[in-house]
């Protein structure tokens, strides 16, 4: 991506949205009745999905969302859940709430073993509520409780002889294999064996202390580490949302190049949901085109702030090999990548995958690419060539001389010399087409789960661990990085 072929970024506006939810406590109205009023029994409905709907996974991913039924106000912390499993081998079970709108420092959770096992269930998994997630008005749900489990020796687990698992359920819906009890009374779902006709009473925890360690891959989460950071995992509403431009994001709306200039538009970002993405949304860049330049629209977000120099730069990437629809065969540029304006002091590193190649080269290439000066096209680069389709991690390292590029984890370029960057650059995402080599509507889409950037070098471990530990944190965005 040529820095020559784009004209001074415009101003730009800036924000975030952090989601909540508002909790509202009410009171039950009584009317004149001859004796004493007492309030009616709770009642819940739970949801349930999975994002691990195959048997064998990593790790149990069960997501739920709890609503009061009844008529009166339900304090969360009267609330427990339990999801009923088969633990796999010897190793402890840990657990983490990922995310939840209620806040995850208000969900605890851990595992006990079942006084009577049963063929599909010799344990649970007890979620609880703390004072701090509130209480539920009649109809108020908690929304999303994003929650997961897992062995403490990362080796796979097996759901298939789970009670509570429910294959392919990867929308929301009743799961009567899990129960819900208030004040230790299920009132929703059925446990393993039948519903005990009294309160049960709690068994202590036969495994391991529960862990804020978010279960993606070792090593386990840890604190960001000191020193300016940016994190942002694009909680917004859209593309209009002012939150965009208040967290220093600009879409591009203006004119030319790369690809076919003049074609900018906000319209090509949304913020959905996403069951596949850590955190369960993304930021959505829709490139698409009808064959012809009036017919044509491309993606491009930027940061406002020039202020990204030494350090780690990180993003987790959904790459697509074909259009989401209409036919294929367009030379798309799907990125990420930093720069600097076309000055003397130009800096440009760029991770861009082109499924269907461009510029002469080959289908399904990743360019990672070390700018000196995009007028003289003085740059060193990579072909890593094979298909990307799908979630990867994008790193890249500036630090000491040499800028070095990796792929879900493993090294794939270095360069160094005078293709060091020479001052502060932005942070980019594009979408767009490097020619139009045929008629008839087609669109293409690269999304993005999170970025992030530290001034310290960071190996890819690490930063999953320190990205593990902003969502168990529920933490959305911050920018401690300087202007």
């Amino acid at each position: 991506m040529h820095a020559s072929q784009r004209p001074a970024r415009p101003t730009r506006r800036r924000a975030a949205l952090i989601a909540a939810l508002g909790l509202v406590a009410g009171g039950l109205t009584t009317a004149g009745l001859i004796g004493t009023a007492q309030a009616a029994a709770p009642t819940v409905a739970l949801q349930y999905k999975t994002t691990t709907g195959g048997a064998t996974a990593d790790e149990t991913e069960p997501w739920f969302t709890v609503s009061n039924t009844g008529s009166s106000p339900l304090a969360l912390s009267r609330v427990a859940i339990r999801y009923y499993f088969t633990a796999d081998g010897s190793s402890p079970y840990q657990f983490s709430c990922a995310w939840a709108v209620v806040g995850c420092s208000n969900v605890t959770g851990h595992v006990v073993a079942l006084a009577s096992p049963t063929a599909t269930a010799d344990h649970y998994l007890e979620v609880d509520f703390g004072s701090g997630a509130g209480t539920l008005a009649p109809g108020a749900s908690t929304q999303d409780l994003q929650l997961r489990l897992w062995r403490q020796d990362w080796q796979s687990v097996n759901q298939a002889d789970d009670y509570s698992f429910k294959a392919g359920q990867t929308s929301y819906g009743p799961n009567t294999a899990v129960t819900v009890s208030v004040d230790g009374a299920i009132v929703s779902g059925t446990a393993p064996g039948g519903n005990p006709t009294a309160p049960p009473t709690t068994t202590p925890p036969t495994t391991a202390p529960p862990t804020t360690t978010p279960p993606t891959s070792p090593p386990p989460t840890s604190p960001p580490p000191s020193g300016a950071a940016l994190f942002d995992d694009f909680h917004y509403t859209g593309a209009s949302d002012p939150n965009i431009a208040a967290h220093g994001w600009a879409i591009r709306t203006g004119a030319g190049g790369p690809g076919v200039a003049d074609t900018w538009s906000a319209s090509t970002f949304s913020f959905p949901s996403d069951s596949t993405a850590q955190g369960g949304k993304v930021m959505d860049l829709t490139a698409s085109t009808d064959g012809t330049s009036a017919g044509t629209k491309q993606a491009e977000i930027d940061t406002t702030g020039r202020k990204f120099f030494e350090g780690t730069y990180a993003a987790r990437v959904y790459f697509n090999d074909a259009p989401t629809t209409g036919q294929n065969g367009d030379h798309v540029n799907e990125t990420f990548y930093t720069i600097t304006p076309d000055d003397s002091l130009y800096s440009e590193d760029d991770f861009e995958y082109l499924p269907n190649g461009g510029w002469g080269g080959p289908a399904n290439s990743m360019y990672t690419t070390s700018w000196y000066s995009s007028d003289a096209f003085d740059r060193v680069t990579n072909d890593t060539i094979g298909s990307l389709q799908g979630w990867h991690t994008l790193v890249e390292t500036v630090s000491g001389g040499t800028v070095t590029y990796y792929i879900d984890g493993t090294q794939v370029f270095s360069s160094s010399g005078k293709y060091y960057p020479r001052e502060k650059m932005t942070i980019d995402f594009n979408e767009w087409f490097i020619d139009l080599p045929f008629n008839g509507a087609r669109t293409w889409d690269e999304k993005v789960n999170w970025v992030y950037y530290s001034a310290n070098t960071l190996t890819p471990a690490a930063v999953t661990s320190v990205v593990n530990g902003y969502y168990a944190a529920g933490t959305h965005f911050t920018d401690t990085v300087p202007n």
